[in-house]
């Protein structure tokens, strides 16, 4: 890929690192195409456990490219709703990828770059990162990655992010929920590993089971049809060789299969 380096370790943490430094991993058509292609095959990937997404550089992602915008500006409505659907899909590869995905979070992640952060479903930062949902300055709006900002910080937060279009500090990212975690630059990869290290404790198809679970699920009332359905799935799940090995392993102690490494 030309936009994307992707490794992959024996454990099977892949890293998919934005490499545009040069305008700080901000993404044109090219990076949105990879982005979706890499993480629909990692999805489909048995070997690949957790994905961490980051950028090379001084940033995380500065979002959206302005010679692309500039040529979006330019062109015709239907133009655009093809270009905004390919958006919307790499977004929805991202955060409808089975595998565990975390956002390695430094310097900037602005516009579509905080979108990236909300699709993962975790996020660490460095202490000295900084967000903001810019769109409005441009006389644009957050509109693709506004689902994923209203789900990870909520509505309010979320219209105050980008109506003021202002940028916000990693510490007022962690309250609001954007980010998980914020610790120093220097430790930043040590707090990214220790959450890879905790997902690869746990069965990589309960993990799957649990983010198509999560996907269903709102919040508001627990009805009966919410009901029913965690329901049939713990009763499904019960029943696999994932489970039985893990409950075999609690009881024999000593490690499962997939945490031997």
């Amino acid at each position: 890929m030309e936009t994307l380096q992707i490794t992959k370790n024996e454990a099977g943490v892949v890293r998919v690192e934005m490499a545009r430094p040069e305008v700080f991993n901000a993404f044109d058509e090219r990076m949105i195409g990879e982005l979706a292609q890499a993480f629909t095959e990692l999805g489909a990937d048995p070997a690949a456990r957790v994905i961490v997404l980051s950028g090379r550089g001084k940033a995380f992602s500065a979002g959206a490219d302005l010679q692309w915008m500039q040529r979006a500006s330019q062109a015709s409505e239907e133009w655009n709703l093809e270009d905004a659907r390919r958006f919307a899909a790499m977004l929805d590869a991202i955060a409808s990828c089975p595998r565990p995905t975390i956002a390695r979070v430094h310097g900037v992640a602005l516009g579509g770059g905080v979108g990236l952060a909300c699709a993962c479903d975790m996020a660490v930062a460095s202490g000295d990162a900084r967000f903001a949902a810019s769109e409005a300055r441009f006389g644009i709006l957050p509109a693709v990655i506004s689902p994923y900002l209203v789900n990870a910080v909520g509505k309010r937060h979320a219209l105050r992010l980008a109506l003021t279009a202002s940028r916000i500090d990693a510490q007022a990212a962690l309250q609001m929920g954007l980010v998980q975690h914020v610790v120093e630059a220097a430790e930043l990869d040590a707090a990214v590993d220790a959450i890879v290290a905790d997902l690869l404790a746990n069965g990589p198809q309960a993990l799957a089971e649990i983010k198509t679970l999560f996907r269903q699920l709102e919040v508001g009332p627990v009805t009966s049809d919410v009901r029913e359905l965690t329901a049939r799935t713990i009763s499904r799940v019960r029943g696999t060789g994932e489970a039985r090995e893990g409950f075999a392993a609690f009881l024999e102690k000593r490690p499962a299969a997939w945490n031997r490494s």
